[in-house]
């Protein structure tokens, strides 16, 4: 869109010379825990099916509510300012989750050690350069073009702050209503339901994961003529709202991909596959002794990598004249960084020059710091792409908000350009597997924190915040989470890692001890029984066995395969447990490209297949990067989120005829669905969810005495578990989480 120099004036909610508490620490410290909370719990969702959903209005729904109860316990009454400094640094979080879960696991699928100081410097330096990035655009992306970039999520958020201003807010806004008024009673409303949600999937994921009252995944396995086919759901929470928030067109393409896979290419290999007498490669055993996830592990996750990796790139090649348009508007921002009216409260940023040497000094870190493996080129190429799909996501998130930004397609160029002029110059070992992937996390984080940052700007500019004290704000909340987040990941893949006896799966292999130094021992629940120290050995190949982390004894015999909980093969412990994996895709697809080109590993033949399919399916008009993801992940992650987007389609379709909606656009009925009754209760299931099963995950190698006698008690005598019916049963409570979803996002018909 052509750039205006001098669009109409804005007048903010809250005007410039008024002067309420804003930058308080009671905002910023509740602001950086609930950043915390929701990062975590983002961090879950995208180890498991590859996206996140927008914090912000959970965030300031929270903040609201407990400011309001604080309140009433004789503490002082919040602002509007306030609220929006703690929705801030809260919402720093997700989109750091995002940023680190769809690179950093990747590291330990290549087969390396995920260390905590990697991961916390990767999360900081990355999340600390988008904001910087972002602060010279802020006049032309969120002032200057308006009424063009609309940043949805965050105009929404605006809506949200204002329904619920305090009294002293609404004084200064120059906005006189009663303390009893219909939006007071709207706002306490709508922290009941987010509060509830919250408490619901707690407590819905506490009894059905620790206490095994019904199964977590209802599967039913076909016959002829879909022959190992199959279709389930894992009926959580979290998954159950994911699908009710991103809606039924983004929910369903997903699903439609694992009715491909799982519907399609699984029966169709089975069905040429099982005549074959001797193993087809990439897999290492006979087609016909395979189940539906053997052949998926074998075949279609590669197929699946390779039309996630197309759909990225359509995505992004789709995207070029915004780029185009991002950058000329980031490049007048820097030239236009001292312009604007200073004196003006809601018109103060950061000064340029801070931001010049915050940037430089990242850099700096960047390339000094020992964990990241990190040389000079790596930095040049961080600071090059980090500036360039910076300022593209902070354009494309005014366009088409946070959830339809294309930041994994960035993520995957910005990997693929860096691993080709690495296998120029000649750079294939691992450690520049390693670095390769710090450039494309750094980056990665930035792009999707300066979109984020956009958002909380834009609520900012609409309320009549400051612009340097948000900006303060969510360097803060930034900087907390990535000091959680790194923490939470490790710790999830230990939870979830299994140590596999080496007969098993690698019986007549052996390696030369003497030459390896490093040594482990087991971790977590497996422990108990083994407690040698092992030398450690990553096997490079599939020659005798699987490749991946080994403990080795002294004379150079395999004793146990290091199966990490994420993207790990193996589900089951030796004493029978059963472990929860997290599939990690577009994780997945970041070691493949570094794979597939720094080494040459891939089986190119079905990654093809994959790009044909990402390639059809644009032809045909259908977003190929959310269907790809679907072919990729499993069908029991995928076919909940479709159950989420159906009943928002149905909400939707109910709530649009009602006569407070008559009139509205497409756009605005959008907005009003965000921010409705449903999206809060769902964003409850999300969190409370996602948090549970962090919590389990983590304290499962504590528990385990516990774990291991309600999984003997369930299956002898808890029908909702075990037995013939137990999927058909298990669907009852589910069903009732469905039910009291519509049911709340039901709207009443306005009267007035």
């Amino acid at each position: 869109m052509p750039y205006d120099p001098h669009p109409p004036a804005v007048k903010p909610y809250i005007p410039a010379s008024a002067q309420l508490p804003e930058l308080t620490l009671r905002a910023l410290i509740m602001g950086t825990v609930l950043g915390m909370i929701f990062g975590a719990s983002s961090l879950y969702l995208v180890l498991k099916v590859g996206l996140t959903v927008s914090a912000s209005i959970p965030v300031a729904v929270i903040a609201i509510t407990l400011f309001g109860m604080a309140k009433k316990a004789g503490g002082r009454e919040s602002t509007i300012l306030e609220n929006s400094i703690t929705q801030t640094a809260g919402s720093a979080g997700e989109s750091l989750a995002f940023g680190l879960g769809v690179t950093m696991p990747a590291i330990m699928i290549l087969g390396f050690d995920l260390e905590i100081s990697r991961v916390m410097l990767v999360g900081v330096l990355g999340g600390l350069l988008g904001i910087l990035m972002m602060i010279p655009m802020r006049r032309t992306m969120i002032v200057d073009q308006h009424r063009e970039l609309k940043y949805p999520e965050g105009t929404a958020c605006a809506e949200v702050l204002k329904a619920a201003a305090t009294p002293s807010s609404r004084e200064a806004a120059g906005e006189v209503r009663l303390e009893g008024s219909s939006e007071a009673k709207a706002a306490r409303q709508r922290a009941f339901i987010i509060f509830g949600g919250f408490g619901i999937g707690l407590l819905y994921k506490t009894l059905n994961i620790s206490f095994k009252l019904w199964k977590d995944t209802v599967n039913f396995v076909f016959g002829a003529p879909l022959k190992a086919g199959s279709a389930g759901a894992e009926i959580s929470p979290e998954l159950l709202g994911v699908g009710y928030i991103i809606g039924p067109r983004i929910a369903m393409t997903m699903a439609a991909g694992g009715v491909l896979s799982y519907l399609l290419l699984i029966p169709m290999i089975k069905f040429f596959g099982d005549l074959l007498t001797v193993p087809l490669a990439p897999g290492t055993m006979l087609i016909k002794d395979m189940g539906p996830d053997d052949i998926r592990s074998a075949y279609v996750l590669y197929i699946g990598a390779g039309a996630v990796a197309a759909g990225g790139l359509i995505s992004l090649v789709r995207s070029l004249p915004t780029i185009w348009n991002g950058l000329r508007g980031g490049l007048a921002g820097f030239k236009s960084g001292s312009t604007g009216d200073a004196s003006l409260r809601t018109d103060q940023d950061i000064p340029l020059k801070w931001v010049a040497i915050g940037c430089l000094g990242i850099i700096a870190v960047i390339t000094f710091a020992t964990p990241l493996h990190m040389n000079l080129l790596g930095a040049l190429l961080i600071l090059v792409f980090g500036f360039l799909f910076s300022t593209v996501s902070s354009r494309l998130t005014g366009e088409v908000g946070s959830s339809s930004n294309p930041i994994s397609g960035m993520a995957v160029a910005t990997l693929l350009f860096t691993c080709l002029i690495f296998l120029v110059m000649g750079w294939t070992g691992g450690r520049y597997y390693v670095t390769a992937l710090s450039v494309g996390a750094i980056v990665c984080i930035a792009a999707s924190n300066a979109g984020t940052t956009s958002q909380d700007l834009k609520t900012g500019f609409l309320v009549g915040a400051t612009p340097r004290l948000q900006q303060y704000a969510i360097l803060a909340g930034a900087l907390a989470s990535a000091l959680v987040l790194g923490p939470i990941l490790l710790k999830l893949n230990d939870a979830g890692t299994v140590y596999v006896p080496a007969a098993q799966v690698a019986p007549h292999v052996r390696t030369d001890a003497s030459k390896l130094t490093e040594t482990a021992q087991i971790q977590g629940p497996q422990a108990a029984s083994d407690r040698a120290t092992y030398k450690v050995w990553q096997k490079p190949d599939t020659v005798g066995g699987p490749a991946g982390k080994y403990l080795v004894r002294e004379d150079g015999s395999l004793a146990w395969l290091v199966d990490p909980g994420i993207n790990g093969q193996f589900h089951t412990r030796p004493d029978g447990s059963e472990v929860k994996k997290y599939d990690a895709p577009k994780a997945v697809l970041m070691s493949y490209i570094i794979k597939g080109i720094l080494d040459q590993q891939l089986p190119w033949t079905l990654v093809v297949f994959g790009v044909m399919i990402a390639l059809v399916l644009e032809m045909a008009g259908v977003n190929a990067l959310s269907f790809a993801v679907g072919v990729y992940l499993p069908l029991v992650s995928t076919l909940p989120i479709a159950i989420g987007g159906l009943i928002r389609w149905m909400v939707d379709r109910r709530n649009n005829k009602l006569p407070q909606y008559a009139g509205l656009s497409g756009e605005e009925l959008q907005a009003a669905g965000d921010r409705s009754s449903g999206t809060l209760l769902a964003s409850g299931y999300i969190a409370g969810g996602a948090l549970a099963g962090i919590v389990i995950a983590i304290t499962a190698g504590v528990l385990t005495d516990f774990d291991n006698a309600m999984g003997k008690w369930a299956e002898a005598a808890n029908p909702f578990f075990a037995g013939a019916s137990a999927d058909l049963l298990s669907i009852l409570p589910y069903a009732a989480l469905i039910l009291l979803l519509y049911w709340v996002a039901r709207e009443k018909a306005d009267k007035r």
